[in-house]
Order: structure tokens, then C-alpha cells, then sequence
């Protein structure tokens, strides 16, 4: 991996979403956790990756981006069941 570079627009981007989402308390060790479990080695090797990412020493490949917004991905509310919506009548 190489470091970041301002000619990358979409990186760019994404990392200043991701600081912002990794930026509560606790969320980059639950991200880390998460990674650990799907793509194997220690929370730890994840948590510092995580941060040399963040600095732009490191540059994710596509399946490594990928793979932290699925994880940072905010779940769907769920939607009125056929039956809530029966009841409004």
C-alpha cells in the first residue's frame, strides 16, 4: 500500500467520511473487532492498520474499503409491517 494522495478525490472523501464515523469513542476497537473476525488476524493489527489508514500512511485496497463500510454502514430502519399499515385504517 502507498500513501495517500490529493489526486485521489474519492479517497479523499471517504477518509474524511470515515474519520468522522470511527471519531466516537469506542467505534474504531468495535470496528477493529469486526474486521479481526471477518478477515482474520488480531484486533490489535486492525486497530493500528486502522489508524495508519486515517493518517494516510496506508492507502485500503477496494475489498478493505469495502469491507470497514459494510461495517460502518448504518442498518435500514425498518419499514411499516403490511399489518402496521392495516392498522392505520
Amino acid at each position: 500500500m502507498q500513501p495517500t494522495r490529493p489526486d485521489r478525490p474519492f479517497l479523499a472523501n471517504w477518509l474524511r467520511r470515515t474519520r468522522r464515523q470511527l471519531a466516537p469513542s469506542g467505534k474504531l476497537t468495535e470496528t477493529s473487532l469486526l474486521l479481526s473476525q471477518r478477515e482474520g488476524l488480531t484486533p490489535e493489527h486492525w486497530s493500528a492498520w486502522l489508524r495508519q489508514v486515517l493518517e494516510g500512511e496506508l492507502v485500503p485496497t477496494i475489498d478493505e474499503l469495502t469491507s470497514i463500510d459494510s461495517i460502518l454502514a448504518k442498518p435500514k430502519p425498518p419499514g411499516p409491517t403490511h399489518a402496521d399499515s392495516l392498522l392505520l385504517f
